[in-house]
């Protein structure tokens, strides 16, 4: 019965048509020609390209729900509906941009070419948004479409433009980048002592903004009407989640900070899941979670030991709390260093 319901959920049109196979041949011809080309201005590409599409395929496989991806061929997907081409044409032009733009402007600092990137790349993901839609590809969760302001570009939502994308993106980067420094082995100055209340502003900031867009797939029921800032985000659960991520980081400091960046961000990752998860459980066994319907269609009908939660709440946690931890250690490591 479960395999039946979970091959139901993964039923959706797959078949392409001509200008999508041929969008598809275009999309991994591009990619490769990028990477070749920048293969001449920068070295480890390979190992940076596959770093940024970790992050991009986290982001894609958290936020499936909000977004079906079609027609592309049984041999594009890698789950459910999330498809390896596009993961590969995104990682591209991110890659692109960042790695252009740090050769035009390397004497600028970290933090003045990050809105560099952000513009240049708003205008270019939305553009291949547009094309995937119109090709038929993409559409969009009705919990989104009701939360957007029925303005449309081409036949994407202007929310979509100026608000999912520069976050999409932002996140996205602060991965790549955070690993970026481990990769080229950056000469980086510990901090003697870390600024709690930066580094708490950095929290905060970053995960309200990934909850504000992530609201469709989960809806924050019966908390204090004075507790929500914007839509259903409270700051109640927001800073909750930070607190979460205060924990973890206090973890690392008091026990791990000699450790390889490697092992304390994995460390990290597990002191946020295992507190995290057990919160989201109650928080949902209580009502005050509510998953939207485009989500629950994706649960596969397994679920979690001790806690009855389905196992997807399990694995997206993780996944969360991968860039969510990512981009604030990138922010306190060029704050720090200056960079």
């Amino acid at each position: 019965m479960i395999n039946l319901l979970f091959l139901a959920h993964c039923s959706f049109e797959k078949t392409p048509t001509l200008p999508i196979i041929i969008f598809e041949i275009v999309t991994l011809i591009g990619a490769g020609l990028a990477t070749l080309f920048l293969s001449k201005i920068k070295p480890k590409i390979i190992p940076r390209f596959l770093i940024l599409a970790l992050g991009v395929l986290i982001f894609e496989l958290f936020t499936s729900p909000m977004w079906l991806n079609e027609k592309l061929g049984v041999w594009a997907y890698l789950y459910h509906d999330v498809s390896w081409i596009l993961t590969i044409g995104w990682t591209a032009i991110i890659l692109t941009v960042v790695t252009i733009t740090d050769q035009l402007l390397p004497q600028w600092k970290e933090w003045q070419r990050f809105p560099i990137y952000l513009g240049v790349l708003t205008i270019l993901v939305t553009l291949l948004e547009i094309l995937v839609v119109n090709l038929g590809i993409r559409s969009y969760a009705p919990e989104v479409l009701a939360t957007l302001t029925n303005i449309f570009v081409a036949g994407v939502p202007l929310l979509d433009v100026l608000y999912y994308t520069p976050v999409f993106t932002g996140l996205v980067i602060s991965f790549y980048k955070y690993w970026s420094f481990v990769l080229d082995d950056e000469p980086l100055v510990p901090s003697k002592k870390r600024q709690w209340l930066r580094s708490i502003g950095i929290a905060f900031l970053a995960v309200f903004l990934f909850e504000v867009m992530i609201h469709p797939m989960v809806e924050n029921r019966n908390l204090p009407p004075w507790s929500y800032l914007f839509f259903d985000i409270s700051f109640l659960l927001t800073g909750l989640w930070v607190a979460v991520i205060g924990i973890a980081a206090v973890v690392v400091d008091r026990f791990c900070l000699h450790w390889p960046i490697v092992m304390r961000f994995m460390i990290a990752l597990g002191v946020t899941g295992a507190i995290a998860f057990p919160i989201e459980a109650q928080l949902m066994s209580a009502g005050f979670r509510i998953y939207g319907e485009s989500a629950v269609d994706k649960f596969t009908g397994f679920t979690t030991p001790f806690f009855n939660t389905p196992v997807e709440i399990a694995f997206a946690i993780p996944c969360y709390m991968a860039l969510i931890i990512a981009c604030i250690r990138y922010w306190e490591t060029i704050l720090d260093n200056r960079l």
